[in-house]
C-alpha cells in the first residue's frame, strides 16, 4: 500500500497489491482522472494517459487552443458550464446567482491511517498500517471556497474510499446545491450496470442492464434510503461471473437521500457519481463554515461478483461496524410481533418467553404496543412509558422477569415517529414535519419528527436513555416505518429549507450515537419496515438489520441473495415465522425456513407454544445446529453458487476461516417429475484437503468439490419408491462438509 506523488508530472499513484488509482493536477489546476484498476507498477510519468484533442463544435479553455476541452477529458471532480457539458460533482449557487466555480489544486498532503468524519457514520482503520489517505486541497479564488478531497486507500483489497469537505474561507455566505461524494470517470462504456431495487417486502433485487449513451440512475427523494433502490451499484464487464472477471462496487455510507448515477456520453466516457440527492438540497454555507460530504466506497475485484463482495463483507463487518457485537456471534432470539402484533398480556409474553427457553432461545424480544396509549397504529407514537394496564411491572419489571428466566431481553422502539393521538404531539404539535398551509400526509398513522432539531431529539433520548437505564435490556430493535413528506422545518428559516433533509439523517445519526456510546453492550438492530434503511450508515451505529419484513423463506432467498452483493451475512435479521406465512400465505417446510435463516442473525418469529412436540424438537435440533456453526454461517467467507434469479434452484455456501468446515445451502423452490441430475460446484476449499460429507458420509478433495462438483440430485430424478424420503415443494437441505486429518498427495 502506498501513494506516491510524482512532482515532475503532478501525477498521483494510490496502490496496493489489488488496484492502482491514478490522477494528476491538469494545466488548468483542476484533478485529472487517469486509470483505475488492476494494480500497475509505478513511475514517474503517466501523461500519456491523459486524451485531448481538438473536436468540432466544442468549447475550449485557453485562447488559440483547439485541445484543453473539459467536455473530453476525464476529470475526479468536475464542474458543469465551463466546457463540461455533463452532469457535475459540485454545483455552488453564490451571491452574484453565477452557478460557476474553478477548484483548482493548492497543496496535498499524504496521511497514514485514516481521519474521522465528524457527525458522519464511516470506515476507520485501527493501525496507521492498515491505511493511507490522500487529502488533496483545491480553492475556488472568487468565491475563496476551500475544498478538500480525501481519498483512503487501504491495505488489503482493492477498496478506495472518497469523500469532499467544503470550507467558505470567504466573506460571504454561498449556497451549496450538489455536493457528490465521489466521481470517476471512466474511458469506456463496456460494462453491465447492476442495480439492488424493489419495494416493500421485495427489496434489493438484482436487475442488470448494459450501459449505452445516455444516463442511468437508482435514488432516494424519500428522506430515507428506502426499499426502492439501494445506496449500491455495481459495473461489470460483460464477461464477468460470480467468481471471475473485472467488476467495480460503488457504495455509500449514508442513510438519507442520494443518488448513484452512470452518465455515458457520445464519446463512450462513463462517468460514475455517488452522493446526497441534489434534488431539494441547498446548504447554505455561510463564511467560516464547513461542510462535509457523506464517505462513498468502491470495491475492485478481478475474482468477479463474489470477489467484490467478499471485499465489502470483510470491510464493512470489521472497519464498518463498531464495538461490543462487532465480532460477536449474535443471539438466537424470539420476537413476538407475528405471534401476537398488538394483543398480548405480561403473563401472556412471559409464557411465549419461556417455552423459547425451553428451545434453547438466548434473547426474548418484546415488539410494538407495550407503551402509551398503544392498542393499535393509530396511536401512542411518542410516548416511551410503558403502559401499566398490559405490563403491570412495567418494562422493568417484565425484563427481570425475562432474565430470571435465564434469558437476555430486548425491546422496540420507534423513536423519529409520532401519533397526532399522543401526549408528545399534543405538548408539541409544531415538532413534526410539515409545510405551512399544506396538508400534512401520514404513513401508517404516523407523522415524522422534526429530527433536525436538537431539542427534538434530546427529548427522544431522555426517554429512552431512561427506560434503558431503568430496565435489562440488552437488545434494541429501532423501527422507523415511513418515508418524509412535506419536509419543512418550523425552526430554520426560509433560506434553510434545503437542509432539513440532511440535517434530519444528523439528528438520527446523533441519537444512534449517543445512545450506543451509553449503552455500549445492548445489541441494535436498525429494522425500517425491514428494508427502509438497509445501508451501510446504519451499520455503523447498528451491526445488523432486520433484512426484509417478508418472512417467507421462498421470498427471503432473492431478498437475502441480492443483499449479499454488499452487505455481510451477520447483518441479516432472518426469521422462522409461521405457516402460512403472513405476507404471501404460503405453507414451507419447518427446515426450510431455518435453513434459510441459518445465513444470517437466526431467531423465531412466532409462538412456540403453538407448535406440535415434533415441531417442538425439530426447533430445539435447529437451535442446537445453529449454536455450533453460527460463527461461520455469520463471519465464515460467503460465496454465491446459483441465483434465484435465474433458475429454480438456489445455492450459497459459507466456509470457515481456515477452510476446514463449510456450509453449504441447498434451495429448490419448485419440486420435479423424473428430473435431470444435478450437481454444483462449490468454491473457497482447500484443494489438497479431503472433506467429509457429514449428511452421506461420503469423502472428497477440495479439488473435486471445486472441479466436478457436490452431486446434490435427489428422489425427483427418478422414481420414488416408498422407501425414499419425500421432496417437496420448497425444498431444501444444509450440506456440511468438515475436513479429515489426512496426509495430502
Amino acid at each position: 500500500m502506498k501513494i506516491q506523488f510524482h512532482e515532475s508530472t503532478k501525477t498521483f499513484h494510490l496502490y496496493n497489491d489489488t488496484i492502482s488509482y491514478i490522477m494528476c493536477v491538469l494545466e488548468n489546476g483542476h484533478l485529472g482522472q487517469l486509470y483505475c484498476g488492476k494494480k500497475i507498477r509505478d513511475k514517474d510519468d503517466f501523461s500519456y494517459l491523459l486524451e485531448k484533442m481538438g473536436r468540432p463544435m466544442s468549447s475550449y479553455i485557453y485562447e488559440n487552443d483547439r485541445t484543453f476541452s473539459l467536455e473530453h477529458i476525464k476529470q475526479e471532480y468536475p464542474v458543469y458550464g465551463s466546457t463540461d457539458y455533463r452532469q457535475p460533482a459540485v454545483e455552488i449557487l453564490q451571491t452574484n446567482g453565477s452557478r460557476i466555480s474553478d477548484f483548482r489544486y493548492q497543496a496535498h498532503e499524504i496521511l497514514h491511517g485514516k481521519p474521522i468524519l465528524e457527525g458522519l457514520p464511516a470506515t476507520y482503520t485501527e493501525s496507521d498500517e492498515e491505511a493511507q489517505t490522500l487529502r488533496v486541497i483545491l480553492k475556488d479564488d472568487v468565491t475563496d471556497i476551500r475544498l478538500e478531497l480525501l481519498y483512503t486507500i487501504f491495505a488489503q483489497g482493492g477498496i478506495l474510499a472518497r469523500s469532499a469537505r467544503f470550507r467558505n474561507e470567504g466573506t460571504k455566505a454561498v449556497h451549496l446545491l450538489n455536493a457528490m461524494s465521489f466521481s470517476l470517470d471512466l474511458p469506456d462504456k463496456d460494462y453491465i450496470w447492476m442495480q439492488l431495487s424493489g419495494a416493500w417486502s421485495r427489496e434489493r433485487y438484482v436487475k442488470e442492464r448494459p450501459l449505452e449513451q445516455g444516463i442511468v440512475a437508482v435514488d432516494s427523494m424519500r428522506g430515507n434510503s428506502s426499499h426502492n433502490h439501494n445506496p449500491f451499484v455495481v459495473l461489470k464487464r460483460p464477461n464477468a461471473t460470480e467468481n471471475q472477471g473485472t467488476v467495480m462496487g460503488f457504495s455509500l455510507i449514508y442513510s438519507g437521500n442520494f443518488r448513484a448515477q452512470a452518465e455515458v456520453d457520445t464519446y463512450d466516457v462513463t462517468r460514475i457519481t455517488l452522493g446526497i440527492h441534489p434534488q431539494g438540497f441547498d446548504w447554505k454555507l455561510e463564511a467560516g463554515e464547513s461542510f462535509q460530504t457523506p464517505e462513498a466506497v468502491m470495491a475492485y475485484s478481478e475474482n468477479g461478483l463474489n470477489g467484490m463482495s467478499q471485499t465489502f463483507h470483510r470491510l464493512y463487518q470489521k472497519r464498518l461496524a463498531r464495538g461490543y457485537w462487532r465480532d460477536r456471534p449474535r443471539p438466537i432470539l424470539n420476537n413476538n410481533w407475528e405471534a401476537t402484533y398488538f394483543d398480548f398480556t405480561e403473563d401472556r409474553l412471559v409464557e411465549i418467553a419461556s417455552k423459547a427457553k425451553e428451545c434453547g432461545v438466548e434473547l426474548f424480544v418484546l415488539d410494538d404496543g407495550w407503551f402509551g396509549g398503544r392498542r393499535n397504529d393509530h396511536a401512542g407514537l411518542g410516548d416511551w412509558v410503558a403502559n401499566k394496564e398490559l405490563l403491570p411491572h412495567g418494562i422493568s419489571g417484565l425484563s427481570r422477569q425475562i432474565e430470571a428466566l435465564g434469558m437476555k431481553f430486548g425491546l422496540w422502539f420507534e423513536p423519529e415517529m409520532v401519533n397526532k393521538d399522543s401526549d408528545l404531539y399534543h405538548a408539541h404539535p409544531d415538532w413534526i414535519l410539515q409545510a405551512p398551509q399544506r396538508t400534512v400526509s401520514h404513513g401508517r398513522y404516523q407523522y415524522v419528527l422534526d429530527f433536525s432539531r436538537r431539542e427534538v431529539v434530546d427529548c427522544i433520548y431522555g426517554m429512552m436513555e431512561k427506560i434503558l437505564s431503568d430496565s435489562r435490556i440488552s437488545y434494541i430493535k429501532w423501527d422507523m416505518n415511513r418515508s418524509i413528506t412535506e419536509c419543512y422545518s418550523a425552526a430554520l428559516p426560509a433560506d434553510r429549507q434545503g437542509e432539513v433533509f440532511h440535517r434530519y439523517i444528523l439528528g438520527v445519526y446523533d441519537l444512534y450515537e449517543r445512545l450506543t456510546s451509553a449503552f455500549p453492550e445492548v445489541l441494535f438492530e436498525s429494522c425500517a419496515s425491514g428494508g427502509g434503511r438497509f445501508d451501510p450508515g446504519m451499520l455503523y451505529y447498528a451491526p445488523q438489520a432486520w433484512t426484509s419484513d417478508d418472512t417467507d423463506a421462498v421470498e427471503r432467498l432473492k431478498i437475502q441473495y441480492g443483499s449479499s452483493m454488499c452487505y455481510p451475512i451477520s447483518s441479516f435479521g432472518s426469521h422462522v415465522s409461521v405457516v402460512p406465512n403472513h405476507q404471501v400465505y404460503r405453507h414451507t417446510p419447518l427446515h426450510t425456513r431455518a435453513n434459510v435463516a441459518y445465513f444470517g442473525t437466526f431467531g423465531y418469529e412466532l409462538d412456540l407454544n403453538k407448535l406440535s412436540e415434533e415441531e417442538i424438537e425439530e426447533v430445539k435440533e435447529q437451535i442446537r445446529f445453529m449454536k455450533k456453526y453460527r460463527e461461520i454461517l455469520q463471519f465464515g467467507t460467503f460465496y454465491r453458487l446459483k441465483s434465484p434469479f435465474e433458475g429454480n434452484e438456489t445455492v450459497w455456501m459459507s466456509v470457515s476461516e481456515d477452510k476446514k468446515t463449510a456450509l453449504v445451502g441447498w434451495y429448490r423452490v419448485l419440486n420435479g417429475v423424473n428430473m435431470p441430475y444435478t450437481r454444483v460446484r462449490l468454491q473457497g476449499l482447500d484443494e489438497n484437503l479431503l472433506y467429509e460429507n457429514v449428511e452421506s458420509g461420503t469423502e472428497h478433495y477440495g479439488d473435486e468439490l471445486m472441479n466436478v462438483g457436490l452431486i446434490t440430485s435427489d428422489v425427483t430424478s427418478g422414481e420414488v419408491s416408498p422407501q425414499d424420503q419425500p421432496c417437496t415443494d420448497f425444498e431444501s437441505r444444509i450440506y456440511i462438509l468438515k475436513a479429515k486429518e489426512c496426509e495430502t498427495d
